[in-house]
């Protein structure tokens, strides 16, 4: 039995001794000089997060748990406590564990948690306060921040789930309250906005294989890059519904998106200008009838610009991309070595 498990939302009414430490933001960034790292579940389903954060505490449970007890590091007493809640010893044990992070980890500890589809991090000041407050559902006890909840990097972005490994944010999955969290160096990494060495690389790779296609691209013969450009929509989702190019007067391709039902033209040239673009446009503005108008060249004398609403202006750049993004590398190569 987890005694977190019982508890609501609220910091309200913790034990006012003093107001709440703010360090600077430079004692906090400085060097980031980081201890231990451990994940903690800000109540059940997180539901103490929000108040945790605005007061720049951090709460915890086990209210049935003597405080005096923990406070003294008396554990035999803490541990016969948990068995008396009817824990096994392996329960008991797991318990007391928690217990001893909460009140012994020192403030180089780095604090993580999970809401909002972020992730927080804090350092907490030494000492353990009691939380007086007859709500059953609150939390027992709590830590002080050091400078507060922050869910951003030290550069100032943000700490979103979708962009962290999943490996470090199913860590949220825990269904206990403490634990240690296996790939803190990659959470460290990313706090500190620091260039994991593997990541450079594959980076590097990426890079060089988008100025490799763009080298072939520059090598197509018009009727090759239209059947390019033809692959790069099919295999975006797009279905074509015309000819490709051909007698078509105003258009190369015609196609739908079957998800979004959205349809769109693309006209395809290897050799173009402003002028000439802004011609297709006012034939597109005119025909009505379509949601997009993908205008895509790989040379100009000058870039082609627009600020027309839903329509996409692709460079023998951004076709490059599409080419290593959806596979097509090979495909070009054979078209033009």
């Amino acid at each position: 039995m987890n005694e977190q498990s019982d508890c609501g939302p609220a910091c309200i009414a913790v034990q006012q001794e003093a107001p709440l430490s703010r360090a600077s933001a430079t004692e906090a960034d400085t060097g980031l000089d980081v201890g231990d790292v451990r994940y903690i579940k800000l109540g059940e389903k997180g539901k103490w997060a929000a108040e945790a954060f605005k007061e720049g505490t951090i709460p915890f449970g086990y209210r049935q748990i003597d405080h005096e007890a923990c406070a003294r590091g008396d554990w035999e007493t803490v541990r016969s406590q948990l068995q008396a809640l009817g824990r096994s010893a392996a329960g008991a044990s797991q318990g007391l564990r928690e217990l001893k992070d909460f009140y012994d980890l020192p403030s180089d500890t780095m604090w993580v948690t999970f809401a909002d589809g972020h992730v927080w991090w804090a350092f907490a000041e030494d000492g353990v306060l009691p939380v007086v407050s007859a709500e059953e559902s609150g939390p027992a006890r709590y830590r002080r921040t050091r400078a507060g909840w922050r869910n951003t990097d030290l550069h100032g972005l943000p700490l979103s789930v979708r962009t962290l490994s999943s490996a470090l944010t199913s860590t949220g999955n825990y269904q206990m309250t403490i634990c240690s969290i296996r790939h803190a160096d990659y959470l460290l990494r990313r706090i500190r906005a620091e260039a994991d060495p593997l990541r450079q690389d594959a980076d590097r790779v990426l890079s060089e294989s988008r100025k490799v296609a763009l080298r072939l691209i520059e090598r197509l013969d018009w009727r090759d890059f239209e059947t390019l450009v033809d692959l790069i929509f099919a295999r975006g989702g797009w279905q074509r519904t015309s000819l490709l190019g051909g007698e078509q007067a105003d258009v190369d391709l015609l196609l739908t998106q079957p998800v979004t039902e959205e349809t769109a033209w693309v006209q395809v040239k290897s050799r173009s200008r402003q002028a000439e673009f802004d011609d297709y446009l006012d034939r597109f503005m005119r025909e009505g009838r379509f949601d997009r108008l993908f205008y895509v060249y790989h040379t100009a004398t000058s870039p082609i610009t627009t600020n027309a609403c839903n329509v996409h202006i692709w460079s023998a750049e951004r076709v490059a991309k599409a080419v290593i993004d959806l596979g097509l590398l090979g495909w070009l190569s054979d078209r033009t070595i």
